[in-house]
């Protein structure tokens, strides 16, 4: 596993216990060894609203972090992710939107293939240059009729 995967595993197992978690970037970068912007990245990138969580960032003091898991419903999960969705999608993407719905228990697994597998580079032979902007069009129709 990367650095970033532990961490953020580190982070969600926390956040079991307690829908709020705060956290001391500098102390959380001592823990695990890394630099405090290896913590900010990871919190950045895998605790962002359209994934269920809120962030609370203060400066100074070793940098002070409050993360808040959101309980929300499938749909309005869901209603957020399109919405947050731009017009061009990569399969990159797609693979932590699926990810993620997983892990929140959003879809179920037979779901998830099938979001993955409507949406793969294989099943899109379109040019290139339209190939991530139909990838967000399909996603999306398929998460509203998920909801």
């Amino acid at each position: 596993m990367r650095i970033s995967d532990v961490i953020e595993e580190f982070i969600k197992d926390m956040l079991k216990t307690d829908d709020e978690l705060e956290i001391q970037r500098n102390e959380l970068a001592e823990h695990f060894n890394c630099v405090p912007s290896q913590i900010n990245y990871v919190i950045a990138t895998r605790f962002k609203p359209s994934q269920g969580y809120y962030v609370e960032s203060k400066r100074g003091g070793g940098g002070h972090i409050t993360i808040k898991k959101i309980n929300v419903t499938q749909s309005n999960y869901l209603m957020h992710t399109i919405n947050s969705i731009g017009d061009k999608l990569t399969a990159k993407e797609v693979d932590i939107f699926i990810s993620n719905f997983l892990s929140d228990d959003i879809v179920t697994e037979k779901e998830a293939k099938l979001l993955k597998v409507a949406t793969s580079d294989n099943v899109l032979t379109v040019p290139i240059e339209i190939k991530d902007s139909l990838r967000a069009k399909i996603f999306k129709n398929m998460l509203i009729n998920l909801i």
